[in-house]
């Protein structure tokens, strides 16, 4: 299996939302250390936003690899979406526990 060239956006997906997987897992043991995961709904949508990164950068990588151009472009264009839905909730996660921290 050959690497495709054409997809120019998959590597800066897959680099972006790897590094952002673990970014994650940091917030979310963050949520876990202070003890909001009692009161809050904040570690349960921090998962959530760790599988969706995980998600795009498997798609990605999968845009990557395949040696249709066709699926390589669905491929990628479904790792964008997923990974701007990530980053809509990571933006959400970090004002909602920057609100609880706050009050």
């Amino acid at each position: 299996m050959s690497i495709n060239k054409e997809n120019k956006n998959s590597s800066h997906i897959l680099n972006a939302s790897s590094n952002l997987v673990g970014f994650s897992f940091i917030l979310f043991t963050t949520i876990r250390a202070i003890g909001l995961s009692k009161d809050t709904l904040l570690d349960e949508i921090a998962a959530l936003e760790i599988l969706l990164f995980c998600i795009s950068s498997l798609f990605s990588f999968m845009s990557m690899r395949t040696n249709s151009e066709q699926r390589a472009n669905f491929y990628e264009n479904v790792a964008d979406f997923i990974f701007f839905i990530g980053l809509g909730i990571l933006c959400i996660v970090a004002i909602l526990l920057t609100l609880t921290v706050i009050k």
